[in-house]
Formats: structure tokens, sequence, C-alpha cells
């Protein structure tokens, strides 16, 4: 099955096709940086906001059932929330300590290394999977529902020095939006990780968006069944154009809480500047 995977992250060229989305998305990125130093108070409000909602979106990509409420008293009170597990209550707090990480990573700019990675895995799984936590799978591994297989353990360290060379050498030419959506999806194709390589991948982009700029975007429970249908394209067929689409307009959407809270003009004030 390992020769069936493609391994070739990112040699496409660019999405051509999109290029106007890009412009767009490039405009409200501007509007954005135009105003900051942002208010200090304005910055917790999304803040704590943003951290809220996007643990409690990627756990529920993965299984996890504590609601968008339960998750916001997990976080802000400090409470357990009876009938639920051990587990997702970890996986509720890791994600936080996962985010602080992440923009700690961003406002220093830091590469991303396999340190880094390991680093964010070992934190998204932390007393939940000891064994595993920060380690790259020992195990070949089969997605449930997917068109294609992993490629097998013993070649995983081959393709995140292929996917890390990459983007250190070969991912420039992109905007920034396209990149950070081919990171996502050539590192969870090689799902280096036995478990929790989603909740890594969605960190991942959301470090490339900050370092260009951008807000963190979350990818809505909602979106799950597209958001896998379009990963699973990529994988069988080469093609990353509805998946560099949806992240598009997820990144799009993520401009709507700094519009409210700060009176930017939207994206339909961008597509017609």
């Amino acid at each position: 099955m390992f020769s069936s995977w493609r391994c070739a992250p990112g040699q496409e060229m660019p999405l051509g096709e999109l290029a106007a989305l890009y412009a767009r998305l490039s405009l409200l990125q501007e509007d954005l940086d135009a105003l900051r130093p942002l208010p200090p108070e304005a910055v917790k409000r999304l803040h704590d906001d943003m951290v809220v909602r996007y643990t409690y979106h990627s756990n529920a990509i993965e299984g996890n059932t504590l609601t968008l409420m339960e998750t916001k008293v997990v976080l802000e009170d400090g409470l357990t929330i009876g009938g639920k597990s051990v587990r997702e209550h970890l996986e509720v707090i890791n994600h936080r300590e996962a985010i602080e990480f992440l923009l700690d990573a961003a406002k220093a700019r830091t590469a991303l290394t396999e340190r880094l990675i390991k680093d964010v895995h070992q934190l998204v799984l932390k007393g939940v999977d000891t064994t595993n936590a920060g380690q790259y799978r020992q195990q070949n591994v089969l997605i449930s529902g997917a068109g294609f297989t992993p490629p097998d353990f013993l070649h995983v360290q081959e393709h995140m020095s292929e996917f890390l060379h990459w983007h250190q050498h070969a991912s420039s030419h992109l905007h920034p939006v396209e990149r950070a959506a081919r990171v996502h999806a050539d590192f969870v194709n090689i799902h280096p990780f036995a478990d929790g390589n989603g909740r890594t991948a969605r960190l991942l982009l959301n470090l490339e968006l900050l370092q260009a700029g951008y807000p963190v975007i979350i990818v809505p429970v909602e979106e799950r069944s597209a958001y896998y249908t379009n990963l699973d394209a990529i994988a069988v067929q080469g093609d990353y154009t509805p998946f560099v689409s949806q992240i598009c307009a997820l990144v799009e959407k993520s401009f709507e809480p700094y519009c409210f809270v700060l009176g930017m003009k939207g994206s339909d004030h961008a597509q017609h500047r």
C-alpha cells in the first residue's frame, strides 16, 4: 500500500484559479495589520473566545463529546463535567496549552521543525497517551472511511524529512493561505503519529497563518464531512483545490470577530477595493 500513497508533498504549481480569493484575503490581512497594535482589551476578548471555540470544534471533530458550553466551563471555571471521561477533560485542557504554545511560537517566529511538531503533539496527548505522545508511530494504521492508506511506519521519518524540506525550500512561492492548507494536508496524509494527527495538523496550519498575519481559523465540526472528503481528494487524486478552497472560506470567516470588535471593514469591502 505504501507504493500507492502520494509521497511528494506540495510539488504542484500554485492554484491559480484561486488567485482572486487570495487577493481578497490579502486585503483583509492588510486591513487588520493597519490596526495593529490592537487594543489590549479587544485582544483579550478575541483570544478568550477563540480558545474556547477552537478547542471545542477541534476536539469534537475527533469525537470528544463535551459541548461548547461544557468546554467553556472546563477551561474558564476549572470544573469537571459529570458523566464525561477523564480523557475528554484532558483533551480540552491540553488543547488550550497547545494553542498558547502555538501563539508563543508564532510571536517568536519559530520555524516549523521536527522538534516543534513533536512538542505540539506531546501537548495534545499529554496525560492521554504517555507512550506515543511526541513519538512517531511504530505501527501501520488505517484511517476509517478514507480512500487511501498512510505510508508504512518504517517510512514515516523519510516522508517527514521530505515534508519539512519542501516547507523550508520549495513552498515560498505559494500564497500563505495555500501554503498553510498544504502543510495541514500533507502532514495529516503522512499520519506520522498513532493518534492526535488531526489536532496537530490544525495547530500547524494555524501556526502558518499566524506567522503570515492571519487570525486563527476554526474548522467547525459541522464541516467535518466535507473536511475529510476534501483531504481524501488530495491523498487519492492529488487535487488540492477543494481543501484549499474550504480553508480560504474559513480564513475569510476568521476576520468576522475582528470586524465586529474592532470595527474593521469586512470581506465585501475588500472585494470591491
